[in-house]
């Protein structure tokens, strides 16, 4: 029995992509051309786009944050978040959706920001909640316009360094529903220990193979009541 438990409490690092919402009706906006609902990426998410067209860009993620104000999370992320009861959970996402949080899940960190928060254009810090329209002449106290609290191309990842820390202390790697092409997330899978014991979740996975990697080629739901089932299995042999 005290094997068991310290066998449960091991870290669970788990590595979140567009897969993970998509069963939540959520659009992952990158089409097979390239572009994000019709617009290249360059104009709706980078700073130039920005500068550029600000009012496009705004309207943008208004839609977004619209539409993730109508869906739900999934089985996936609300067994995600049970995971919690028996190891430490810590997700690392790609997605500016807050559907891991909705689920119940309570570490989690956005590498690549959040839709339903904004900033300040003057002081990134200056980050607040944001559950309506944004629109040109929405301003901070000091009076500058804001801006989707969204890390956009060409501007750096602030959460990278935290959630490096955090996967070179995983006892279990977890991937799903992202391709790791993109980088720097894509990076983070080389900073988990040697012998962390890998599980990659998606309908078509394409990760080189490595060392203790265990691929289930299913949808985020679906992967992730598997993985449950393999968790309960190896712990089991701990009684």
């Amino acid at each position: 029995q005290t094997t068991n438990i310290k066998y449960s409490m091991k870290h669970i690092v788990v590595l979140t992509g567009a897969g993970m919402s998509a069963e939540s009706g959520l659009k992952t906006f990158r089409e097979a051309d390239g572009l994000w609902e019709g617009h290249d990426v360059t104009t709706v998410a980078s700073p130039e786009g920005f500068i550029s067209n600000p009012e496009l860009v705004l309207d943008f993620y208004n839609q977004r944050r619209r539409q993730l104000l109508s869906v739900k999370p999934n089985s996936g992320h609300v067994d995600l978040a049970l995971l919690e009861k028996e190891y430490k959970v810590t997700i690392i996402t790609q997605n500016i959706d807050d559907l891991h949080e909705r689920a119940g899940s309570t570490n989690v960190i956005h590498l690549h920001g959040e839709v339903l928060k904004v900033r300040s254009t003057f002081d990134e810090n200056d980050i607040q909640i944001w559950k309506t329209d944004l629109i040109l002449g929405d301003t901070c106290k000091k009076g500058y316009q804001l801006r989707p609290h969204i890390v956009w191309f060409g501007e750096a990842v602030p959460m990278i360094e935290k959630a490096i820390d955090v996967c070179m202390t995983a006892d279990i790697l977890v991937i799903i529903g992202t391709s790791m092409q993109v980088y720097p997330a894509a990076s983070l899978i080389h900073y988990v220990p040697e012998n962390t014991q890998t599980y990659f979740i998606d309908p078509k996975p394409a990760l080189e193979t490595k060392k203790n990697l265990t691929v289930i080629a299913e949808s985020a739901t679906l992967g992730v009541k598997k993985l449950k089932t393999l968790f309960n299995i190896l712990k089991s042999v701990f009684f």
